[in-house]
Parts: C-alpha cells; sequence; structure tokens
C-alpha cells in the first residue's frame, strides 16, 4: 500500500499470539489514567487530543509507539499517552529517542519537546538528530517562554521581551525553529497553531508519514506567563491577514478575499494585491515543498511582519533514514564477516602485551 492510511487501524490483543482477534483501536485507546495537569486554556491540551485522535488512525499496533520528552511543560506528554514513553532529562529527548530507534527502527518514535528544552540546553541533540535523519517524529511546542519554571525569556522569546530573566527587555535574537530545522538539513520541515484542530491534524498527519526525521512545529499559547502570543494569528478579526497557509504548487496567496500575494524583487518577498498595477497569480511565488535545496523553504522560515507567517509545510524530500541505512550496514558487516565472537572482538586490531 502506498498510503499508510490505507491500512485500518487495528492491534493485536496482547496476548503475543500472531492469530490472535484483532480489534479497532480508537482515541480513548491512547488515553492513560493520569490526570492531565496542564494550566487551564494551555494549548497543550489540543496538541495532546490531535496525536491521540491522529494515531489510531495510521494502522499500527499501539504497543509499536514509544513517545520521549526532556523537560517543561511539554514535556508531561508520555504520562497521558497510553504508549510506551520516557520522561528524559532536560534537552536530551531526541538522543534517547534516536537511540531507541536506531535498536528498534520498527517503533514510531515521537519526541515531545519545547522551545527552551529543545533549542537551549538540548539545541546540539536537536540540530544533530536532523542533521542524521533519524526518523522520529520531533513535535516542538513554542510558546515563546519558559513556562515551568515561570516565565523566563526563552530561545524563541521576542526581541525586547520583558520577563523575569530579562526585566529591561531582551537583546538576543531569537531563533526560529523551522529556519534551524530547515539549516540543520531537515527533510520534514512544518509549522501548525494550536488552536487550528484541522490544520494541526492534517500536519501531524504528513509528519507521521514521512520516512525520517519530521520537525513540527506548534505555535502554542501559554495562558499564565505568556498570554496572547500569537493572537493576532488566531483571532478571527486578524489571522486572514497575517497568516499564510502553503499549499504545494499553489502561488503565496492570503488576505481576506485571498488576493494578497508575495512576489520576488531581487531576491527579496515584496507583498502586492492581485489585480492592482497588473499584478496577476502568474507573477507570484509558488510554493514547492520538494525543491531539493530547500532555498525556497528556508525563504519562506525568515518571513517576518508585515509579512504574513507560513503555516503548513515547508519542506518534504525523501532521503535515507538513518535507521535503515544503519541496518544495511550491519547486514553487510555480518555478511561479509560472519558470526563473530568475544574472543575475536578482544583480539582484534592493536595489542599489547605487558610484561609485569
Amino acid at each position: 500500500m502506498n498510503q499508510m492510511t490505507d491500512i485500518k487501524p487495528l492491534i493485536q490483543d496482547g496476548s503475543m499470539n500472531p492469530t490472535a482477534p484483532i480489534k479497532l483501536l480508537k482515541m480513548k485507546d491512547f488515553e492513560s489514567n493520569q490526570d492531565v495537569r496542564w494550566c487551564p486554556g494551555c494549548g497543550d491540551y489540543a496538541v495532546l487530543a490531535q496525536i491521540q485522535k491522529l494515531l489510531p488512525t495510521l494502522g499500527i499496533p499501539r504497543e509499536n509507539f514509544a513517545f520521549i520528552s526532556g523537560i517543561g511543560c511539554s514535556s508531561r506528554f508520555p504520562y497521558y499517552m497510553e504508549t510506551y514513553g520516557m520522561h528524559s532529562i532536560h534537552g536530551r529527548a531526541p538522543a534517547i529517542a534516536s537511540g531507541l530507534k536506531i535498536a528498534r527502527p520498527e517503533l514510531s518514535v515521537w519526541v515531545v519537546t519545547g522551545d527552551g528544552d529543545s533549542l537551549a540546553i538540548g539545541g546540539n541533540h536537536f540540530i544533530h538528530a536532523i542533521r542524521r535523519n533519524i526518523g522520529l517524529k520531533v513535535i516542538l511546542l513554542n510558546n515563546r517562554i519558559y513556562g515551568l519554571t515561570k516565565g523566563q525569556c526563552s530561545p524563541t522569546s521576542e526581541f525586547g521581551k520583558k520577563t523575569k530573566t530579562t526585566p529591561l527587555g531582551s537583546i538576543d535574537s531569537p531563533f526560529s525553529p523551522v529556519s534551524l530545522a530547515l539549516g540543520a538539513g531537515a527533510t520534514f520541515v512544518a509549522r501548525t497553531i494550536d488552536n487550528d484542530y484541522p490544520h494541526m491534524q492534517q500536519t501531524l498527519r504528513r509528519a507521521a508519514e514521512h520516512k525520517g526525521t519530521a520537525v513540527v512545529e506548534v505555535l502554542q499559547n501559554c495562558v499564565v506567563f505568556n498570554d496572547g502570543a500569537y493572537e493576532t494569528l488566531t483571532d478571527k478579526s486578524t489571522r486572514a491577514e497575517t497568516r499564510l497557509l502553503l499549499e504545494h504548487g499553489k502561488p503565496l496567496l492570503y488576505g481576506t478575499e485571498g488576493k494578497r500575494g508575495i512576489r520576488m524583487r531581487s531576491l527579496a518577498p515584496e507583498l502586492v494585491t492581485v489585480g492592482e498595477n497588473g499584478v496577476t497569480e502568474a507573477d507570484l511565488v509558488v510554493h514547492d515543498e520538494h525543491a531539493a535545496n530547500g532555498g525556497l523553504a528556508f525563504f519562506l522560515s525568515q518571513f517576518a511582519a508585515p509579512l504574513p507567517v507560513p503555516l503548513g509545510v515547508f519542506r518534504a524530500v525523501e532521503a535515507p533514514a538513518y535507521e535503515t541505512l544503519n541496518s544495511q550496514l550491519a547486514a553487510n558487516t555480518r555478511q561479509q564477516r560472519g558470526q563473530g565472537t568475544l574472543e575475536k572482538l578482544f583480539n582484534s586490531g592493536d595489542t599489547w602485551t605487558i610484561n609485569p
């Protein structure tokens, strides 16, 4: 089958009997018995619900899912998933998840992280998991603040942001998670927002079906320490003029009437209106998520006001996944050298005899 969605959701009865009857999985099968303890109104609830809704449709046995997290509000995720998982240490979730995926390539391994966890102390692990194209699904919840530790400046906080650690305003330039992932060579990068459930569901599905590292940035509101961080993107009165929904093969159009667009002028984006000054849709940039060099995707990731914020899939290209190459390498080695022994291992390479 070409599409994972063609497979009906199923799971064995847990008896290890391959002929055991199967039952259809439902969203509730992925809900643990733990009380979900995020602040009322937190965007994390929406992400949790959409992932629990998605997983039973992927045709993967429940025992083949694993959720790994680091430290932060988002990192409570494994407690709430009725799957295998691990609440690991600060910033190291990609490293732990990488080891799991390489050892058990048949598993669907998800990393749930935040902007502080993955882009500060965990930045090195984040970019190298991407560089290797390990088959992880990395869901990065970006609320532009440290929520768990009560409101400090994060790597994605805006320039001039006043927080408990930057009372006079931050003088750091913020990271763009999408730009960082693309710069590390990501084969799949997308962005969605916590209050647009259909868009989030579609984006998460695309990530789940991708072979290799899939990074999804979720613009997520922290109601306590950074409420309204994405208000212009979520408010019905402004979102049409501030969001650019990316569609492969379609021109970059947005706005209330769908007439505002982006064209290139001297390698710089220019806002135009179709129908004015002779501008037609043929003048606009056409989105190509499959472009080999990733230049267009990076160009879009750099959009800042007054340009709209792109949402959707920036890049989706095929490349060999690390765990596949690793398995092939191991198989070739076994074929060439045969079955090894500890004695051969200990006496291989350079050896020295130490006189007493």
